[in-house]
């Protein structure tokens, strides 16, 4: 008989309990703490009409928004109408767009769901994956910004991330950059581009890029040079101040900067060459690094001219995504060097077919307790030795066992799993012993 491959299906994952329990504690701390900043929850289809995602990620992303055919008597033609949702701003503007009559204003949202990129899979690259943003829809002022960046490092300090750092510019700082440098118009979002691959690749590295896009050569020069300089924030800011638009756009960081102050857990400072790739932006972006990968684990920006696509007016916004994928292996990496992820409180065994029914009620007793109680299901040998393996493979703290002598005694035996020391003690004892055991 020809076996089916089990595998997943490429740039896709399964997700085993440890890692299920892991991502959900996460979900639940960032629910919990955008919440408490005041954002509300909101959802959007898994798919949308093509027309509402084309055309707003740049050339490259409209390349990886995943196509959904024509169905029916339609599909051989081979057409896309549909499309998977490629990430969750857009999909929020088009919200924001239909039903903004019925949303306060400003309208602060939160928003943790699957996207879908047509991207070729790799080590640390999928085609599905989580991504949580946090928006404010409504307000042109800076302390929208503000609230975002400090609604996101509070995130991450209350998941225990902390070291780090938040960095912040302005797209018309920006521009102002473009002009002090000398960049031709036609050459800026390429150059920008460039430049923001600065501690990715190094001064060297950027130099080449440059070149290889086409810039002056006497442009390239002064931009190496300061991009080598010891101060390299203050040796930017000296000349982007020096544009109107330069100017305007550093106000615009300074004054973010003074409104979140200081974030639990990490630092906040202006990064003169930071862009962020999207086309939208048009006002402070921002991304958040973190010592223990060499990544982005957050970003963000305004993007006051999105919403106005969908219905003709512009709406100021602005908002930021946690990179959760990267996020929960910082947390892996975490619980592997600690006590890894928490199984149940209890484990009461089955002994025998005849005390199957009382174990099924102790273990209901346990649980209106307070206690997370397991029960085990398995059939054929209930030896103890195999219910405890399972036990210890569920990472339960205690076993409670009830064989015949003990429902004869009206008594239950209690063994701590991790010492190993087994007490006996009576059926109207048990929620006292086992609240002192488990520290409740």
């Amino acid at each position: 008989m020809a076996t089916i491959d089990a595998n997943p299906p490429s740039g896709t994952r399964d997700y085993l309990p440890a890692e299920v329990v892991r991502r959900e504690r996460a979900f639940a701390t960032i629910r919990r703490t955008f919440a408490r900043h005041g954002f509300e929850p909101l959802d959007t289809p898994a798919f949308e009409r093509l027309d509402v995602l084309q055309g707003k990620y740049g050339e490259e992303g409209d390349q990886l928004i995943f196509k959904i055919l024509r169905r029916g008597e339609h599909e051989a033609t081979g057409e896309a109408d549909l499309a998977l949702r490629y990430d969750l701003t857009v999909p929020l503007a088009r919200v924001a767009a239909r039903y903004g009559s019925q949303l306060p204003t400003p309208f602060k949202r939160y928003h943790i769901a699957p996207v879908w990129r047509a991207d070729r899979p790799g080590k640390g690259r999928f085609r599905e994956f989580f991504q949580c943003d946090v928006d404010v829809v409504g307000s042109d002022s800076l302390v929208a910004d503000a609230a975002t960046i400090q609604a996101v490092a509070d995130v991450l300090d209350r998941l225990g991330l902390s070291g780090f750092r938040v960095l912040i510019n302005a797209r018309p700082a920006l521009a102002g950059l473009i002009e002090a440098y000398g960049v031709p118009d036609g050459l800026a979002e390429s150059a920008l581009v460039a430049l923001d691959k600065l501690d990715k690749v190094g001064v060297d590295g950027v130099a080449a890029e440059l070149t290889e896009r086409g810039l002056p050569p006497a442009a390239i020069d002064t931009l190496v040079a300061d991009l080598g300089s010891v101060d390299l924030a203050g040796a930017v800011r000296e000349r982007v101040a020096d544009t109107a638009r330069g100017a305007e756009g550093l106000a615009q960081v300074d004054r973010v900067l003074d409104l979140v102050g200081k974030v639990p857990g990490g630092e906040v400072a202006y990064a003169p060459v930071l862009a962020r790739g999207l086309s939208y932006y048009t006002g402070p972006v921002f991304e958040v690094v973190h010592a223990g990968l060499d990544a982005t684990i957050a970003a963000g920006g305004r993007y006051d001219g999105l919403i106005g696509m969908f219905q003709g007016s512009d709406v100021p916004a602005t908002g930021g995504s946690l990179g959760v994928e990267r996020i929960l292996l910082l947390l892996e990496e975490a619980e592997a060097d600690g006590d890894g992820v928490a199984g149940p409180d209890v484990l009461v065994t089955v002994m025998d077919e005849e005390g199957a029914a009382d174990a099924l009620r102790l273990a209901q007793h346990l649980r209106d307790a307070g206690f997370d109680t397991d029960l085990y299901a398995g059939g054929g040998s209930r030896k103890l030795g195999k219910q405890l393996r399972y036990a210890d493979r569920r990472a339960a703290r205690i076993a409670v066992i009830r064989g015949a002598e003990e429902r004869a005694a009206g008594t239950v035996a209690v063994k701590d799993l991790a010492s190993g020391e087994q007490t006996t003690v009576g059926e109207a004892a048990l929620i006292d012993h086992l609240t002192d055991t488990l520290d409740r």
